[in-house]
């Protein structure tokens, strides 16, 4: 099953017994969050909220909570178990060239679910149903501020849309955005994040401006200059600073395949409007702006329409982030407001983050299931991956592979340093296959016992996540993997390996058999 809006979600929750609608008075500055937190700590993630009288906000629904349990997001997915996901991933990588008229005949039926995924442009849609291109507020929204040192009230769950300058391709990524104003915001995409390589392929795009298109080399050389000097668009240029807009544009409440894919790390040339077509099964129908060139959800719920200024950066934050300490100021765009559409009565969506277990937790364990066969195209020798909510998803990775030549262990690390925000991965501990990476207690005897410290761990230097309070520099930091395959000969290991303790299925047996006699239990 998939769900067209918000609102269809919404319908589906409260029929699974998965919504709670609070009818009594609560702040959107910090009751909020003191609530959802709560919930969202009891056992199984608790059930979703729907905010119904908000103080200060008379008329206005906050929607919390959504994701945040595994059977919500199964629901949200329109799934029994997210292997189903990860299986339909598997055989779309797994196709291979048809040979002979009947299997391309087979080949018929996936061919024509390919063309459910891509989305398409309607005329209109709910999203438009009050257009706002003057007198409108930010402040006229629930935005929550969510901890007592944040820096204001953030925007916590928009779908950021943005364009690629030189491709043309669109991203939808989900990036917080501190609210200054009636018309101003943050726009905190983090460095490596794709909101902010199209903003720096605006920057670089305008440092060439005044260079001849046929001279290549001069086009890069500008490049490379505004890159240096902005330290890849994190401060502005001393001195010459490009000027110039990149148009932007946010929905907020969305249907729950597509706001689920704004945080999914997708390759960069796979749109994820494509992506949540493909977890719908059916496509993302999109709406143009009224004021920039960019198409939004038809049926969000918001729609905030505007642009960045390539030279203007604002102290942005502190944010209690999901690392369970506030992230720290720094410097980032800004957002400005042109234009306001939303349907009547909007539902305004949110999410909190803090220490875990929360919703994004949830969140974060559907893209290690659904993910993993994407992960295996290019380190096929992967056999599971763990991502341990207390990890917080880029600080810990426990993988399991099959383990073929001596060093291969070293290989997997490198590759995963490699793969998109997989780099951000400050630890990861690579195990036999026959260790099972979802079971901690077992991981953590088999890979204490395996390892050799001074032999087994090694360093490496790299990008690290923003939210890395701990590192040497901003975005630049250590990662560190561990080696807990059992040593070869070929790796320089000549002692005998120790079998490990088990029973004999005999003596197992006859235990069983006499278990009830025993009174044991």
């Amino acid at each position: 099953m998939s769900y067209s809006d918000l609102r269809e979600w919404i319908a589906a929750l409260e029929r699974a017994g998965e919504l709670k609608r609070v009818k009594a008075e609560v702040d959107p500055i910090l009751e909020v969050t003191e609530i959802t937190d709560r919930v969202s700590k009891s056992p199984g993630g608790g059930r979703a909220l729907l905010f119904e009288n908000l103080k200060g906000y008379p008329g206005s629904q906050v929607l919390i909570n959504q994701f945040g349990s595994a059977r919500r997001m199964n629901l949200a997915l329109g799934v029994e178990s997210l292997d189903e996901v990860a299986q339909r991933i598997h055989q779309f990588l797994d196709v291979k060239s048809p040979e002979g008229l009947l299997e391309k005949i087979k080949m018929l039926p996936m061919l024509a679910d390919m063309g459910k995924f891509f989305p398409k442009t309607v005329s209109s849609g709910p999203c438009k149903e009050v257009i706002k291109k003057d007198g409108f507020s930010l402040l006229g929204f629930p935005v929550l501020q969510c901890w007592p040192k944040d820096g204001g009230r953030f925007i916590t769950l928009p779908c950021v849309i943005t364009r690629d300058p030189r491709t043309g391709k669109r991203n939808v990524g989900c990036y917080r955005m501190q609210v200054y104003d009636e018309r101003t915001a943050g726009m905190h995409w983090q460095r490596q994040k794709v909101g902010a390589e199209h903003y720096r392929e605006a920057l670089r795009k305008a440092a060439s401006a005044g260079e001849s298109p046929a001279s290549t080399q001069a086009f890069a050389s500008a490049a490379v200059d505004v890159m240096a000097r902005t330290s890849g668009g994190s401060m502005l240029a001393p001195s010459d600073q490009p000027s110039g807009r990149m148009e932007v544009a946010v929905a907020i409440g969305t249907d729950p395949a597509l706001t689920f894919c704004s945080i999914v790390p997708a390759p960069p040339d796979v749109e994820e409007f494509l992506i949540a077509g493909f977890l719908r099964q059916q496509p993302v129908e999109l709406v143009k702006c009224e004021t920039v060139e960019l198409e939004v959800p038809a049926t969000a719920e918001i729609v905030l329409e505007g642009y960045v200024q390539l030279d203007e950066l604002r102290s942005e934050g502190p944010f209690g982030d999901h690392t369970g300490f506030y992230s720290l100021e720094d410097q980032y765009p800004v957002f400005h407001v042109t234009c306001v559409t939303h349907r009547k009565n909007p539902i305004y969506s949110a999410t909190i983050v803090g220490k875990p277990p929360m919703e994004d937790g949830w969140m974060g364990k559907a893209v290690e299931r659904i993910f993993l066969p994407l992960m295996r195209v290019t380190i096929p020798e992967l056999v599971d991956v763990n991502l341990p909510v207390e990890g917080i998803f880029h600080n810990l990775m426990i993988v399991s592979i099959r383990k073929s030549y001596p060093g291969q262990a070293r290989k997997v690390m490198n590759a995963i340093w490699s793969l998109g925000q997989a780099m951000f991965t400050k630890v990861i501990v690579v195990v036999d296959e026959d260790v099972n990476v979802q079971d901690l207690r077992e991981v953590t005897l088999k890979a204490l016992n395996h390892i050799d410290p001074e032999r087994d761990i090694q360093f490496t230097l790299g990008p690290v996540d923003s939210l890395d309070h701990a590192s040497r520099l901003p975005d630049y930091g250590s990662k560190m993997g561990v080696d807990a395959t059992r040593k070869w000969p070929a790796e320089g290991f000549t002692r005998p390996w120790p079998d490990e303790i088990r029973m004999d299925e005999k003596t197992k047996a006859a235990v069983d058999s006499k278990w009830k006699e025993l009174g044991i239990d």
